[in-house]
This record gives C-alpha cells, structure tokens and sequence, in this order.
C-alpha cells in the first residue's frame, strides 16, 4: 500500500470525472502475480464492476487512495457511458520509454487520450464508441467497454489530446486488425498438438453450430463472456480458464482434444497454456482441461439431441433436442459452488480478523478507562490535601469578603437616604 498518493487531476478529462463510476483498487498477490483488487471507496469493501452501489464520484475516490486505504483510482465502463478502454501491456521499457511498434501503432491511430499504466509497462487509451462484436482481446490488447474497470494514473503523455476523441472507424479498423481473427483463421487454428477440424463430418456438430447452442443455452452469457475473454466475477485469471473448460467439457462431450481446439480460439487463451507446470511434464491447459473433464458428470450428446430436434428448438425454446436443464446447469453450478465456497472461506477469514481488532480494541479502551480513574482518583486526593493546608487563608478571605460586603451595602442605603 502506498503511504502517499498523487494524483495530477488537471490532466484528466472532464468528461471522465463527471461520472460517478469511480472506485479504488489495492494490488495483491495471486498466483504469483500481481493484481489490482477493486475496492470501494470510503468502506474498504470489495468493490465489484457490475454493481453500481459499490462506486463513488470521482473526489470521493481520490479521498479513499489519498488517505493510504488503497494504491490508485479507477473508473468502471458501464453502458451508460460513451468510453471504450484500449488497454495495452507489456509494450513500453520502463527504463528507456521505447514504445512497440504495435502499441505505438494504436495509440497514433486513436489519436485520444492516453496515459501510462500504474507499472509504467503499458498504456491506457481512453476513447468514445462502440466496441465491435467479436472477441474483445488478443494478446496483450485489450478492449473493453462495460462491467471492467481500467485504473487511472493521471500520467498523460504528453503527445497524445488532453480529451476523449470519437474515434469510432480507428476503432473498428483496429479491431479488426489487431483482435478479431480472420474467418478462416478462427475456423482451422489449433495450435500445438490438438489436430485441425477439417469439417462438420469430424461431429455431428460443427465448431460454428456448437458455439451457437453454447452461447444459446440458459448459461449462454456467461459463457459468451468467458469467450470473449472477460475474467470479470473470477480472482483469477486461472479460476475463468477453469470455468469455460468446465462449461467446454459439457458441450464437446469431454473430447480433450475438442475442448483444446475450442480454448484455443477463444479471448482467454494466453501463453501460459502451454507452459509446462507440472513434473510428469503436463501442460497448464492440459492440467486444466483434465481437472474440468473430471469435475463434469453430465454431457450434452449431439446425436441423441438431432433425433429429438423440433421446430421450437431450432428457435431456441425448451426441447428434447437441447441438454436437460440439470445437464446443462451442472457445469455451471459445480463451478459457481467452488467460487462460493472459496469466497465464504474469505469472509470467514476476514470476520475473524475483525474480531480479532474487536478484541484488541476493547481491551485498549478498558486499560485506558482504568488509568483515566487512576487519574482522577490522585487529583481527588491531591485536591483534599490542598483544602486542608489552606483552610486558614481562605477563612481569612470569606471574612474579608463579608466585610467588603457590607460596607458597600451601607454605602448603598446612605445614597439612597440622601436622595430622598
């Protein structure tokens, strides 16, 4: 946690802190790396980018960073507003301040404002639009333009506008350029090992079809967001992997090899997947995978479900041919339970540090009661020998002061005496 926190204000938009979509954010460790936990100004609480009630206006926020409480502010994208994010890390040598060709690339073409990441790697870019369909990240860009929230540094650079341009077409052009695969490339890319689906004769379904019923299904949003390589609800960048394989091993009916081929094309996908973590020599994507297939009991069968398929299922409405609602809700609550039950132990843990500061904080509060009597008791003594010394003088002064007295009373009633 910072123990001082500035904030250049004068170089931040307008139209950005009029919004009240402010929270704080606290860096914390997890899985090895660090990341930046919302946090709600003023309560110290979690903060989350769906739920309005957990944000602030933006003087509010400041207040909480600048108070030590949390290391910087950020700013939720809701719908509401008319902000796309360009995040773009790991492109900027915090030593020399070269700049990748690729990042230098965007940030010219936006031509808006744009600002250094808190690790001084990367780059913020703030402009106003819509973000395109699609997948929403590829790489180290990201775009986002509701339920995230990007942290803000107030460290402009200097050669980009003081404001938030519309840049609508850049935007698309980008898009298009750096995010969203090629047709052709999102059909047939695998990657590694995991072989090349040449046509739907591979399944009964093919990827587009199955995608569809995927997207379609009671959970479809969520897993169209996990797609799409959104993390937002999950600790963890791992925990989301977790999720759209739990949610992949249902649909593909537990094909490993599927299930690689779909991860593969989604917005989730990073280099780590390949990575060799364990000592049998495993793979991270095929330990996850593994783990997802053993934790699913039901799967969807394309098969048995084509044989069943009517007219409302082709519109989407309950039907033999889509998965029972049991069947389909069991990766997804399997997967919700454990996010449950890891947050509840959390809670516990907090509740019980809590109490803890509870404990501590009556017990300094009855060991100052007891020196605060001690106190008093001393003076009341002190205050009874002080009495007893001077009894004498202030005898004398009572009589002095009786006298005084009545000699100015006697005064009184001659004046009177003579005015009449």
């Amino acid at each position: 946690m910072t123990t001082q926190y500035t904030l250049e204000t004068s170089v931040l938009p307008t139209a950005l802190i009029e919004y009240d979509q402010w929270i704080c954010w606290r860096e914390q460790e997890r899985d090895g790396k660090p990341t930046k936990v919302p946090i709600t100004p003023g309560r110290g609480e979690f903060a989350s980018a769906t739920d309005a009630q957990t944000w602030a206006s933006f003087e509010d926020a400041l207040a909480g960073a600048e108070s030590g409480d949390a290391d910087g502010i950020g700013f939720v994208f809701t719908e509401d507003d008319p902000f796309v994010g360009v995040d773009l890390d790991d492109c900027r040598d915090r030593d020399t301040g070269a700049v990748a060709e690729t990042a230098a690339d965007i940030i010219d073409r936006l031509d808006s404002y744009t600002e250094r990441s808190p690790s001084g790697t990367g780059f913020h870019v703030l402009i106003r639009g819509e973000l395109p369909d699609g997948r929403n990240r590829k790489g180290t860009i990201e775009m986002y333009d509701t339920a995230r929230f990007f942290t803000v540094t107030g460290e402009h650079v200097t050669e980009t506008p003081s404001r938030i341009a519309t840049r609508q077409d850049a935007l698309d052009a980008l898009h298009r350029e750096y995010v969203q695969e090629d047709p052709v490339e999102q059909t047939h890319k695998t990657g590694g090992d995991a072989p090349a689906r040449e046509s739907a004769q591979d399944s009964a379904l093919d990827d587009q079809e199955l995608l569809e019923k995927a997207k379609n299904a009671r959970n479809g949003e969520k897993f169209e967001r996990l797609w799409n390589g959104n993390t937002l609800g999950y600790e963890s960048h791992s925990e989301a992997d977790m999720a759209l394989c739990a949610l992949l091993a249902f649909w593909t009916g537990g094909d490993a090899k599927q299930m690689d081929h779909f991860f593969r094309q989604s917005g989730l996908m990073r280099e780590k997947w390949d990575d060799v973590h364990y000592a049998e020599g495993s793979t991270y994507g095929e330990k996850t995978i593994e783990r997802a297939i053993a934790g699913t009991s039901e799967f969807y069968e394309p098969a048995a479900a084509q044989s069943q398929e009517t007219e409302d299922d082709v519109q989407g409405h309950n039907s033999a041919s889509a998965p029972s609602r049991g069947q389909r809700a069991q990766p997804y609550l399997s997967e919700k339970n454990q996010l449950l039950k890891k947050r509840v132990t959390e809670l516990e843990g907090l509740l019980a540090q809590k109490n803890d500061r509870i404990n501590t904080l009556e017990s300094t509060v009855r060991e100052l009661q007891e020196t605060l009597a001690e106190r008093e008791s001393e003076e009341q003594r002190s205050d009874q020998g002080d009495i007893g010394d001077t009894g004498d003088a202030a005898s004398d002064d009572v009589e002095e002061s009786e006298s005084a007295t009545q000699t100015m009373w006697t005064r009184t009633k001659r004046f009177f005496a003579d005015d009449e």
